[in-house]
């Protein structure tokens, strides 16, 4: 495909790792959503999405800031801090889950990714008012309630889960494909979930410094989607979060899509039922015309079970069991791979000589 031939020429070589995988992106064609959006005196993007299907709204904030923002020694502190925002407020100083589940909401969490961090919640129309209220309040008053106990705690929790996501299946995957794929100055070389003596070295006055240059209004954006008009919005948003005051302005980060000169092997030894052949690419961000081509290029190759790769691979020559092709878009630089489990008994050499004919 003359797509895929670009990006190879672009980026000049290939990372091929086996016994590991990653989840494909999937594209969805024909949408069309409508929305209002509106920016607020200090910054805050809001963005309203009217659907009266049902007399509820889903609430998120999402936080332009991620794991790459981190400072050089504190690699997974956006996740860190992510958790701290459900342990109180400086005027609601409990678990965040209980209020919100008194008043009926669902789908309560937090994600934290290379670029983002996401808060969100579905809540009954009456609870609107409280959830703006208590997301207001922990962008603009939380460090009076973060204490060195509740950080203690937290960091814990973030390493228990950090050992329970190496110990899963392929669960080493991310960790080498970022190293392999990135030069270690490159603000995504490193995995979200950050390493052990990095989280041991998180500090109050770390929380302090994020918060302050990262949780500004002027760095946020808030959806709102369902029983609720912008007209509706307007006067809420402004009640709640209107005189939180903005954070720094930050720079833009800038396409950085490192050049390759040799193409690279890994093996990975794990306790795994299958062996997993992965190719990977860094490829342009998601913000480049290329994005979109090769959004396409991997929905034509992998995904699903009636694409090239699947089809060829697991039904027609049954020597593999799944199949996928995918293009993780990150802001400054993303991730094209295929992923292709090897079927038991299936020579391994003869997959990758299989998958080449595909992709060539």
């Amino acid at each position: 495909m003359r797509v895929f031939k670009n990006l190879t020429r672009r980026c000049l070589s290939v990372v091929a790792i086996t016994l590991v995988g990653m989840s494909p992106v999937v594209a969805n064609d024909d949408i069309d959503i409508s929305y209002e959006k509106f920016t607020m005196d200090n910054g805050l993007t809001v963005i309203v999405h009217e659907d009266r299907k049902a007399p509820v709204v889903a609430v998120a904030v999402w936080y332009k800031v991620g794991s790459k923002d981190e400072p050089e020694g504190k690699s997974g502190f956006a996740h860190l801090f992510e958790h701290l925002m459900f342990n109180g407020t400086e005027n609601y100083d409990d678990e965040w889950f209980g209020a919100l589940q008194e008043a009926g909401a669902t789908g309560l969490n937090g994600t934290t990714s290379f670029d983002r961090t996401n808060y969100f919640q579905t809540v009954p129309t009456p609870a609107l008012d409280r959830i703006l209220w208590m997301e207001s309040d922990r962008m603009g008053h939380l460090l009076g309630a973060v204490t060195q106990e509740k950080l203690d705690e937290q960091r814990g929790v973030v390493q228990n889960e950090k050992r329970q996501r190496g110990d899963q299946p392929y669960g080493a995957f991310l960790d080498h494909a970022v190293k392999a794929l990135f030069p270690n100055e490159h603000p995504y070389s490193h995995n979200v979930i950050g390493s052990m003596e990095d989280l041991n070295s998180a500090s109050l006055d770390d929380v302090k410094s994020w918060f302050n240059k990262y949780y500004g209004p002027n760095n946020a954006i808030l959806v709102l989607s369902g029983d609720i008009s912008a007209d509706e919005a307007k006067p809420l948003v402004n009640k709640y979060f209107g005189d939180i005051e903005p954070g720094p302005s930050l720079s833009k980060w800038q396409s950085w899509i490192p050049t390759r000169t040799a193409n690279t092997r890994e093996i990975i030894q794990d306790k795994v039922p299958q062996t997993r052949i992965s190719r990977l690419w860094v490829s342009p961000e998601n913000m480049s015309p290329e994005a979109t081509d090769l959004l396409i290029a991997a929905s034509v190759l992998g995904d699903g079970k009636n694409s090239r790769m699947y089809k060829e691979l697991v039904y027609d020559q049954q020597i593999a069991t799944n199949a996928s092709v995918f293009n993780y878009e990150l802001q400054i630089a993303s991730i094209f791979g295929l992923s292709v489990d090897v079927a038991p008994g299936a020579d391994v050499k003869k997959v990758e000589r299989e998958m080449d004919k595909i992709i060539q």
